[in-house]
């Protein structure tokens, strides 16, 4: 194995359950998708090794439990997290004032220079869309957010977004100069922490 300079990154995903957080995991990391997969418990980890301008970065992906009763977990996981990714579903008006609700948390308690993306997934059910593209941009132009509109069932935009964020957390100045040395072979290593990926009915 061939030692390279690697830096480790924590991301996490949040928002209300079913909006697709699990499935936009599944895409970026390993190119799949299920239509039914069932709802995250606490939390699922993956890890995925990328190179942006010739560095190599390694994004700890931590996605966490929509559902009402396990919003108090999240603090676990977003506390030291460089990125948050935000998501809302398109076709739902209430996911999207929930994806608010989570901004507002993490500009109080995540860290100083958290780097946000505000995501609206299922651009595949278009003719459904509840959520205009124009509103949310407006939202995240006041909010200095990272928007994107995504598709984990086509993949639409889902590598973009993962890639532009990382990017985006490189131009930070302590990025620049914050490296370590680790034993990489630039692969994908799924750890799901209380997630039975087998489970695949009701994607979340």
């Amino acid at each position: 194995m061939q030692e390279v300079t690697t830096n480790e990154y924590k991301i996490v995903l949040l928002g209300q359950s079913g909006v697709g957080k699990s499935c936009l995991v599944l895409r970026f990391c390993r190119g799949q998708f299920f239509e039914n997969r069932e709802p995250t418990i606490g939390a699922s980890y993956l890890t995925k090794s990328i190179s942006i301008n010739s560095r190599d970065l390694k994004l700890q992906i931590w996605d966490t439990a929509g559902q009402e009763r396990y919003q108090s977990l999240a603090p676990m996981y977003y506390r030291n997290s460089e990125i948050a990714v935000v998501v809302y579903d398109i076709c739902s008006e209430d996911s999207f004032n929930k994806a608010k609700e989570w901004v507002k948390e993490l500009s109080i308690k995540g860290l100083p220079d958290l780097i946000i993306g505000f995501v609206g997934n299922k651009t595949d059910l278009e003719k459904k869309r509840a959520v205009l593209t124009r509103d949310a941009e407006m939202y995240c132009e006041n909010h200095n957010l990272h928007f994107f509109e995504t598709s984990a069932k086509t993949g639409e935009q889902v590598k973009d977004l993962f890639f532009y964020l990382a990017t985006e957390l490189m131009k930070l100045p302590k990025n620049q100069k914050h490296m370590t040395t680790k034993t990489s072979k630039n692969t994908i290593k799924d750890i799901s922490a209380i997630d039975n990926d087998e489970k695949r009915k009701g994607c979340c």
